[in-house]
């Protein structure tokens, strides 16, 4: 499949500089996309890259475009339009519509025509599983479960009983959404398991990563608003509230109870403590602990960067001497007020 440059302009509302009849087929990096191929510049750390581009074509900012040696595209967002065109180009593989023969179907639950069921899924009774839905092969859908329209669980996903899958949602390979909550009560013998009682509610354009866990409320629910995504290997523990259109990187940790806010952009290895209330709004950098609740938008940002090991040993140890430090600066304070008074 192929697009002139005229044709996408007009399906994506930009700008042409160059030849409109330039057709590309693919798309590449700068350093390595072919004549066929359609690329884009949008970090300046890849400028160096654009004079000597092989593309046929590079989706750019208006400001970069008289240093453009090719036909372009012209957007003041090129890795938005990229993605779009990305996806265009190579959209995800068709498959046939209907029930593989090897997937289990309970008698109970509702299919649409237009879904794909895979090789062996299981879809449970009472299920409700939307137009165009994609369930692919290995994946479970338990009892008194839905997934709306067009969504897609790519491969061995597992949802959990009465969890709610919204519109155009995209679940990567195993993922699991509605597992039980960590809950457990401490008893002079041991732990005894709280039942985990509430669900999840996920919803619209949501994409949520390969083996994130998303746990079931315990009594009330697990939400995940619409356009929220998640990427691989991110734990949210339950009744966690994550607001519309916030993005959280890998490996982030959000125990219970936690809300957090609307748009919000949470970096790889983020951990939040329960209970605790996010403002909308806030960026918060890698390997951050939030043990405190946010009440105002800003970038947030914790923990200690990597220096040379004899020099971030000696730093380490005077943090552990800062509130001895700390007491002494304020004694020395009121001993020089002292004098002060008495001059």
């Amino acid at each position: 499949m192929s697009f002139t440059l005229a044709e996408l302009a007009v399906r994506f509302g930009c700008s042409v500089q160059g030849d409109p009849k330039t057709a590309v087929y693919s798309v590449g990096t700068l350093a390595a996309a072919g004549p066929d191929s359609i690329s884009f510049l949008a970090n300046s750390k890849y400028r160096k890259h654009l004079a000597a581009t092989n593309a046929a074509a590079v989706v750019l900012t208006p400001a970069d475009a008289e240093n453009c040696p090719v036909p372009a595209l012209l957007s003041d967002n090129p890795y938005a339009l990229y993605a779009r065109i990305a996806g265009l180009l190579q959209p995800e593989p068709s498959a046939p519509e209907g029930i593989h023969s090897s997937a289990v179907v309970a008698p109970g639950a509702r299919v649409a025509e237009s879904a794909i069921i895979g090789p062996n899924a299981v879809v449970e009774e009472d299920c409700r599983i939307g137009e165009r839905v994609f369930v692919g092969p290995g994946c479970v859908i338990r009892c008194n479960s839905s997934v709306a329209n067009e969504s897609r669980l790519v491969a061995n996903v597992t949802i959990g009983q009465n969890v709610q899958i919204g519109e155009r949602t995209l679940i990567h390979p195993g993922a699991v959404v509605g597992s039980d909550g960590f809950g457990f009560a401490k008893e002079d013998t041991g732990w005894l398991k709280v039942p985990q009682l509430g669900t999840v509610r996920v919803g619209n354009d949501v994409e949520i990563g390969a083996n994130t866990t998303i746990d079931r409320g315990a009594i009330d629910d697990t939400v995940i608003e619409d356009g929220v995504k998640l990427d691989n290997q991110i734990q949210v523990g339950h009744n966690v509230h994550i607001g519309a259109h916030t993005i959280i990187a890998a490996c982030s940790g959000i125990s219970g109870s936690t809300r957090i806010g609307q748009r919000c952009m949470i970096a790889g290895m983020v951990g939040f403590v329960g209970h605790l209330e996010i403002a909308d709004d806030v960026a918060i950098t890698g390997l951050t602990m939030i043990s405190r609740s946010i009440s105002e938008p800003g970038i947030y940002s914790g923990g200690l960067p990597a220096d040379e090991a004899v020099r971030w040993r000696k730093n380490s140890a005077r943090f552990k001497q800062l509130d001895d430090l700390a007491r002494t600066v304020k004694g020395l304070e009121k001993v020089i007020g002292n004098r002060k008074k008495h001059e």
